[in-house]
């Protein structure tokens, strides 16, 4: 009896101890998960800190404020669109905001943003160059992408060629390019790459049509294209193709009616078909008796 007593006793005695054991851990334990808690509490308070004294000092202050790119804004009106001013913190700056700023601009196409420690602060942009007036009702302006980028204002350049006769369908809009669309020639429509051609040739140097005297562009989805040139309008009808071939022969046209001096200009020129060219046009003596 008295052996069970004792065995029972040691029994409770060692349960005892391994509860004080227990304890011990989990004190231990919670112990260092506060001791963690504070160190990460110290290091993110540290790092605040930190923060604050950076973007808040003076010695990272924009005194040098370089803005390139521009040739139709200002560098105050780039600036503005950034949300940027000389004496900005440059490590305050947040880039990518900077940048969406400036592409929600409609003439910016590109922009770069960047930062010259300690105290610099660089944008570059890219502006688009307007080649036409499309006129969907509404008129629009399109890049040399053949993209539509803004709707034209009164502000906007106005000697631009006016196309008429696209559908939206046949265009894309900058930086929304839909998937069946990827902005290839090869996919999209004939109306739209004869468009593309004429008004590519017309920036080239020395084109016997350039954009600056075009004042308008007809499309007809059967036809073709009709070019209204010079200062009266003139219709000179280019069809869907061969476009380099029929710029050289009006070229030639050209030439030949210069050498007739009896010929003073022209009612309209006919180049749907190269192998029968047709020329209306108007005499000295018919302009006289007119006048």
């Amino acid at each position: 009896m008295s052996r069970r007593r004792k065995s029972q006793k040691n029994t409770h005695g060692g349960l005892r101890g391994a509860g004080r054991f227990k304890f011990i851990d989990r004190f231990i334990s919670g112990f260092k998960f506060m001791m963690a808690i504070a160190a990460v509490g110290v290091v993110t308070g540290s790092f605040i800190l930190v923060h604050d004294l950076l973007t808040q000092c003076d010695y990272f202050s924009a005194r040098q404020l370089t803005i390139e790119g521009m040739r139709r804004l200002t560098k105050e009106q780039v600036a503005q669109q950034a949300g940027v001013h000389s004496g900005i913190n440059i490590l305050s700056t947040n880039l990518t905001l900077v940048r969406k700023r400036l592409r929600a601009y409609p003439w910016i196409a590109e922009a770069e943003v960047s930062r010259q420690i300690p105290s610099g602060l660089t944008i570059i942009v890219k502006e688009h160059t307007a080649l036409a007036i499309v006129d969907l009702g509404q008129k629009y302006l399109i890049n040399t992408h053949g993209e539509i980028f803004k709707e034209w204002d009164s502000s906007d350049p106005k000697n631009l060629p006016v196309v008429s006769g696209l559908d939206l369908s046949d265009l894309t809009v900058y930086g929304r390019t839909e998937p069946s669309q990827p902005g290839s020639d090869k996919e999209r429509s004939a109306p739209y790459r004869a468009v593309m051609r004429v008004l590519q040739l017309g920036e080239k140097n020395g084109s016997i049509l350039p954009n600056r005297i075009v004042k308008q562009i007809r499309v007809d989805r059967q036809i073709g294209l009709t070019v209204h040139a010079f200062e009266r309008g003139t219709p000179i009808n280019l069809g869907y193709s061969d476009y380099a071939d029929k710029y050289r022969m009006l070229s030639n046209l050209f030439s030949y009616l210069k050498q007739h001096r009896s010929i003073s200009d022209f009612d309209r020129i006919d180049l749907n078909n190269l192998q029968r060219v047709v020329v209306n046009p108007i005499r000295i003596e018919s302009r006289i008796k007119g006048s």
